[in-house]
This record gives structure tokens, C-alpha cells and sequence, in this order.
């Protein structure tokens, strides 16, 4: 009787410790991680704008495809974004090119990582006067932006379309007006911060206005007298706390940046927005 009584006890205790196993494992997955243990609810940050909607049709509805549960939190300045990142308030975020990316960290003693370079709206050169490059005449007003970034891409452009030469002795992304020497047509530049530089176009012979301003402002990339040909420092990257660079949420990204639905989007719904070499050269 006795070996009755302790058999039945041992396969009551079992039964009880299996149901208590299940509902740890259910309580997981009502958490939202997947099979590595990480949360599939995310948070994405990015500036209102091109690059949030980019996050909404071109990469949100694959990772929602993928499993992940993902709220977008939108901010109106390029500092908290990454600020939000390194203190892990979300998980990734695209606002941002290569180098701005990289002053940040250092001048912040932050460790944050580029994942991967998506296609980005270019600087474009609007005029309300003059339709092509040749129409510019002698002693134009070129407004340009006042930061040495923004500047240098400027001036970088304006020496590729034959208007200008800088000092081939200067490391061409840190030119800057008193690098020029050659300016045949003695264009006049004008130093503007980069935000007003849409509000230029009615006063000015031709404006260099960044593509996020550009776009913000309601300018039609395809309208502009010509198109920034922008190096890849400049192209704007989907960034992650170094930490989590081989997290199963980086490598998700980088697959559908990759992918050939998310490049579908960028041809249909952001026209006129440079593709980077790695997705030109895979053509």
C-alpha cells in the first residue's frame, strides 16, 4: 500500500511540475521574444520626414512580417535620436549619415554602429530662374550651407558640374569657400544655415539645398537643376548600439534592406533619392 501511495504522490508532483515548465515557457512568449531569447517588440527612431516614412513602407512592414511588434518614435532634432539609442530608450534608428554618425560618438563617448547604408535623398541645386547649368551667368549668388559638412558637399558639387575648382591639396569632404581656386564665372557665394536654404531659391541664382530640407520644404528632387552625386559618407545609415551589432534584429534589418521588396519601395515612393554603391553594383 504504502509503495501505492509514494508512486501515485511522484506522478502528481510530475504532473505539477511539468504544468508549472508550460506556463514559464507561455509566460516567454507572451514577453514577445524569439528562439535567441530576444524581445520582438522594438522600438525604431528616426526624424519626421523622409527617412520616418521610410521606416513605415519600406522596412516596418517586413519585420512585422518577420514577427516584431514595432513602435516609431519620431524626434524634431539630430541629437536625441542617438541619445535615445545609447541609453537604450529604442533599438535602432535612421536619421543619419557615416560621418555625422561618427563625430557624434566621438565628441559624445558613445559606441554606436552603422549597419547598413540605405538610399538617400541627395543635395539638390533648385533655381526658380535658370533651368540648366549653362544658363547660370557671370557673378551669380549660389547660396550655400553654413556648416563644413554641408559645404563641402556643396562646393564638391558645384566643382563636378565644371562651375568651380577646389585646391586639389585639400581633403575634398573638409573644403571649404576659401579652397576654391578657379571660379570662372565668378559665382558669389552665400553662407546660409542648411534649414532656410529652401527660402533661398525665390531670392537667389541657385541654391544648394540638402535633400531632408529639400523634401521638408515641399521641392521636387526631379525639379532641380541638377543632383548631388553623393559619396557614401554621406548617405544616411540604420544605426544600432555597437553592442547589439550581431543581434538577431540587426541582421533582420540588413536582410530586408537588402532585399529586393524593400528596393521595389524606394522605386516607387522616394524618386530622385541616390541608391548606394552596394546596391548599384549588385545590378
Amino acid at each position: 500500500m504504502r509503495k501505492s501511495l509514494l508512486a501515485f504522490i511522484t506522478i502528481i508532483l510530475a504532473v505539477v511540475l511539468a504544468a508549472c515548465g508550460s506556463s514559464d515557457k507561455g509566460s516567454d512568449s507572451k514577453k514577445g521574444s524569439d528562439a535567441a531569447g530576444e524581445s520582438k517588440s522594438i522600438k525604431l527612431g528616426a526624424t519626421a520626414g523622409p527617412y520616418s516614412d521610410m521606416l513605415k513602407k519600406a522596412i516596418i512592414p517586413q519585420l512585422e512580417e518577420k514577427g516584431y511588434k514595432v513602435e516609431l518614435v519620431e524626434f524634431s532634432d539630430y541629437v536625441q535620436p542617438n541619445k535615445a539609442l545609447d541609453n537604450g530608450d529604442i533599438d535602432a534608428n535612421l536619421f543619419q549619415h557615416t560621418k555625422y554618425l561618427e563625430n557624434f560618438e566621438e565628441q559624445n563617448n558613445m559606441d554606436l554602429e552603422a549597419l547598413i547604408i540605405v538610399p538617400t535623398a541627395p543635395m539638390g541645386f533648385f533655381s526658380n530662374k535658370y533651368k540648366s547649368i549653362d544658363e547660370i551667368p557671370d557673378g551669380a549668388t549660389v547660396a550655400i550651407a553654413n556648416d563644413p559638412s554641408n559645404a563641402a558637399r556643396t562646393l564638391l558639387s558645384l566643382q563636378e558640374q565644371g562651375l568651380i575648382e577646389i585646391d586639389p591639396s585639400i581633403e575634398e569632404l573638409k573644403a571649404s569657400e576659401k579652397d576654391v581656386v578657379k571660379n570662372d564665372k565668378n559665382l558669389v557665394f552665400q553662407p546660409i544655415e542648411a534649414a532656410a536654404l529652401p527660402r533661398t531659391v525665390e531670392s537667389v541664382d541657385l541654391a544648394g539645398v540638402p535633400g531632408n530640407f529639400a523634401l521638408a520644404a515641399g521641392l521636387d528632387l526631379l525639379n532641380a537643376v541638377f543632383l548631388e552625386n553623393m559619396p557614401d559618407q554621406f548617405r544616411n545609415v540604420i544605426a544600432v548600439k555597437a553592442d547589439n551589432k550581431d543581434s538577431q534584429l540587426s541582421k533582420d534589418l540588413v536582410e530586408i534592406v537588402e532585399s529586393a521588396k524593400f528596393e521595389e519601395v524606394i522605386d516607387a515612393d522616394f524618386k530622385g533619392f541616390g541608391k548606394p554603391e552596394w546596391m548599384e553594383n549588385r545590378k
